[in-house]
């Protein structure tokens, strides 16, 4: 099972939004999300993980890598809705990762209001349920 993303800009932040199971198929699929992310927006990106099925340890260490590599660029990594399997244990090299307890949580830090730009992978998965999500 791989990933599948997608990237919302706002105002001065962006939104990367997964949704299946971070193994270790899909790190390479992920890394190539985090490239997008640096090449189509600015400040600071929140990595949502609300339809994140689970991720494995080497999941995990392809976030901590994300957080270094946005770091070099001055931009920063920020988790939302960490999968309940588990944390982000980054180490000693990584930077700070802040995180927040959902989306809106994340945005609501930042004030970030609507969606300006969006691009995704071809099977993201549509909407369930009623109600709108927090970037649409």
């Amino acid at each position: 099972m791989t990933i599948e993303w997608r990237y919302t800009t706002c105002q001065d932040l962006g939104v990367l939004s997964l949704a299946g199971y971070l193994g270790a198929d899909a790190t390479d699929r992920f890394t190539g999300a985090i490239g997008w992310a640096l090449a189509r927006g600015t400040g600071p990106v929140i990595l949502d993980l609300t339809g994140l099925l689970g991720w494995s340890a080497g999941g995990q260490i392809a976030v901590a890598q994300a957080a270094r590599r946005l770091a070099e660029s001055g931009r920063h990594l920020e988790l939302a809705a960490i999968p309940a399997d588990g944390s982000l244990v980054p180490d000693a090299t990584c930077p700070p990762v802040p995180v927040h307890c959902d989306l809106g949580a994340a945005l609501a830090a930042h004030g970030a209001q609507g969606a300006v730009k969006q691009w995704r992978t071809g099977d993201w998965p549509a909407p369930q349920g009623p109600g709108k999500p927090a970037l649409a």
